[in-house]
């Protein structure tokens, strides 16, 4: 797949997340059981909405004599906004995804990251708060806000396929959730 349709691809996934949010559905949920991770970034994410709509409307004022000018950053602007908000919503509608009877974990982020992780590849569950996030080979780091509350060592490696479409092998997985001891200890029941 070509670069310009995997980003064809990007935005018509998080319009369409956009359009779940404002309907209170989610995506791919099913029948297991979903924990959210997008409570540590909303107020981040309204901040920079508003910083956007304030340098939409002093553009406008700016190039209100150039209407050409104002047309198109008026059409980018807009579209800014409902790019934020559209990322925000894909994180609330797309949370993690613990199905038992699946056997299976799906981690996401955004639109982004969709790992789906078997449960019995999974060596040990913990929950960890890490700020900082080094890259390494073998790892990977789905973190909100700067930082990740739950680490998955795997017994195997899973396959992730990056937004670009190159595949890694990952053994360790670090992800956050707005409740991670509840999500530990799910995993640890489903996994017995």
């Amino acid at each position: 797949m070509t670069v310009g349709w995997l980003l064809v691809r990007h935005e018509a996934r998080l319009l369409a997340s956009l359009a779940l949010w404002v309907a209170r559905r989610t995506h791919g949920t099913g029948g297991g059981s979903a924990f959210a991770y997008a409570r540590g970034q909303g107020a981040m994410t309204a901040g920079f909405a508003f910083v956007c709509v304030v340098e939409t409307v002093a553009m406008s004022v700016l190039l209100r004599d150039w209407p050409v000018a104002h047309a198109a950053f008026l059409f980018l602007d807009v579209y800014t906004v409902v790019f934020v908000v559209a990322l925000h919503a894909s994180s609330v509608v797309r949370p993690h995804v613990l199905d038992a009877a699946d056997g299976t974990l799906r981690i996401r982020r955004y639109v982004h990251v969709d790992l789906c992780v078997p449960l019995e590849r999974i060596a040990s569950v913990r929950r960890e708060l890490r700020m900082t996030h080094e890259r390494a080979e073998g790892e990977l780091n789905v973190e909100v806000g700067s930082q990740t509350t739950v680490t998955l060592e795997l017994t195997e490696p899973v396959t992730h396929m990056t937004f670009l479409g190159r595949r890694r092998e990952v053994r360790l997985v670090r992800f956050h959730a707005d409740d991670p001891d509840g999500l530990v200890r799910a995993l640890r029941r489903a996994r017995v």
